[in-house]
């Protein structure tokens, strides 16, 4: 596999603005790899023409002295961001077909910065889902090989992303997280994944899960790399009535590997039972890791934790109940007739959604239903209010908080299909401070036992991304994560 595809964001700006090889080399190199790595299932659409059209008016651009700050990068979109005249499904037998005459606003800004799009990645159906196993277009697999060589999950619902980063196929990739959709597959697939504040990125444009919960992040291989795109998707945008009228700051020049000022909280309800030692372990080494780099490491509290991921299974499937009950063959997608109007709506939506799907518009609708909105929504919102007020509370006495990513390393396709609350379990750490709206950033920080990658989260206060970053970069330079692959690790050798 080409050299080209296992360098940084970073350094390929580089290597692109001193002419070491071009934009269509680099984009060629990575439509290569895709073709490489085209087992994994991490596209639902490739768009080779589109990239490599995109790479020659980039070189145009660089060779005119007008290049953007991504000009040339390959980056992989999470086909839940409708691209204009591209395929957009959010991975649904519902939505097949549906070509957008617009484009969101995030991709939008990436374009206009000078990336380059090689194709929509895989997700779970409209994002509902940890592991990439609900896609209509199948599984998502994961780079990465246990020691007995199963197949494993990437993590959802941005599997096909991470998949694709981690498998050298892209340089980075968007996604969204709503309860941890970016954050658990950057642990899994052994790369770097970054939530920033609600309100930060624009939701216009990207098919809606939980509206008060979703936002767009960035996936990449580095600390820095995320930092580059989150810095091209963020911004005010009046299209989006929950988009913050917030200056974007430059995030790269946060991560100075100086956090000789801060104090770094450890909140004590993360140490659950049942937490496998290995994850304990690591914990506790990126504890030491911060605290040698001059960071003061401080016990917090957060103790609604344990009502989080109850009060976030209420929440999000009565707001997808509302959502997606737009797709009911009238206006667009899949429709499938019947001999009257409800009886289209009833095979619409039967025969275009996935068994996961109904499971949460089910839960949603009845939680929303009369009888049951007051004991169980208007509670969760009651006791989401306090979450965020334990995280307000937590910032009092720390900077930011380090916690493990995820409760286990990738787990293999299928292993906890027929337990959805297990698999619901994936998003324990990563819930709660969704559910707050605040900042989170996972970083690759070790392997396990089965030579799998594990991650550490840095979660700071709302707006202050900086923070995440600067701590993450310590992380990522006292982790020294360079683990690749195996079939990537046997190519390169």
């Amino acid at each position: 596999m080409s050299d080209l595809t296992h360098m940084s964001i970073a350094d390929a700006l580089k290597g692109l603005e001193s002419k070491d090889f071009t934009a269509v080399e680099l984009t060629q190199a990575h439509i290569d790899a895709m073709a490489a790595t085209k087992d994994l299932n991490a596209f639902v659409t490739e768009t080779p023409e589109i990239a490599l059209k995109q790479a020659e008016e980039s070189d145009k651009r660089r060779e005119a002295g007008k290049a953007g700050a991504l000009d040339g990068i390959p980056l992989a979109i999470k086909d839940l961001f409708c691209t204009e005249g591209v395929q957009t499904t959010a991975s649904s037998h519902i939505l097949e077909g549906f070509i957008p005459q617009y484009e969101s606003t995030v991709t939008a800004k990436l374009f206009a910065d000078g990336a380059v799009m090689l194709g929509k990645t895989s997700l779970d159906e409209f994002a509902m889902g940890s592991g990439n196993t609900h896609s209509y277009f199948g599984n998502v697999i994961n780079p990465w090989k246990g020691s007995d060589a199963k197949d494993l999950v990437p993590g959802g619902s941005s599997g096909g992303s991470a998949a694709i980063v981690a498998a050298r196929g892209a340089m980075g990739a968007t996604g969204t997280d709503t309860g941890g959709s970016i954050r658990q597959p950057a642990s899994f697939c052994g790369i770097t994944g970054m939530k920033p504040t609600y309100g930060r990125c624009s939701r216009w444009g990207v098919i809606s899960f939980a509206s008060s919960l979703d936002q767009p992040g960035a996936f990449a291989r580095s600390v820095e790399d995320c930092a580059l795109l989150l810095n091209s998707m963020a911004g005010h945008d009046p299209k989006d009535s929950t988009s913050a009228q917030k200056d974007v700051p430059n995030f790269a020049a946060a991560i100075t590997g100086d956090i000789k000022d801060l104090k770094i909280g450890i909140p004590k309800e993360y140490r659950m039972d049942g937490m496998p030692e290995e994850i304990a372990k690591l914990w506790q080494q990126g504890a030491e890791w911060l605290k040698d780099s001059g960071a003061e490491i401080v016990d917090v509290s957060l103790p609604h934790t344990k009502y989080a991921l109850a009060t976030y299974y209420i929440i999000a499937p009565a707001e997808a109940s509302s959502n997606l009950a737009r797709y009911d063959g009238v206006r667009y997608g899949q429709r499938v007739e019947g001999e009257d109007l409800r009886e289209m709506y009833e095979n619409t939506r039967s025969q275009g959604f996935g068994d996961e799907v109904k499971r949460r518009i089910m839960i949603g609708t009845y939680v929303l239903s009369a009888g049951y909105y007051d004991a169980y929504y208007i509670k969760a919102q009651k006791v989401r209010r306090l979450i965020s007020e334990d995280f307000t509370k937590a910032f009092e006495q720390c900077d930011a908080l380090l916690t493990p990513t995820a409760p286990s390393a990738a787990f293999a396709i299928g292993e906890n299909e027929d337990d959805p609350i297990k698999m619901y379990l994936n998003d324990v750490f990563t819930v709660p401070a969704s559910i707050a709206g605040l900042p989170g950033i996972s970083v690759p920080a070790g392997l396990d036992s089965n030579g799998l990658p594990l991650g550490l989260q840095v979660i700071t206060k709302a707006w202050d991304e900086e923070t995440a970053f600067r701590v993450g970069g310590v992380i990522e330079e006292k982790a020294s994560f360079t683990a690749l692959p195996q079939t990537l690790s046997q190519k390169a050798a």
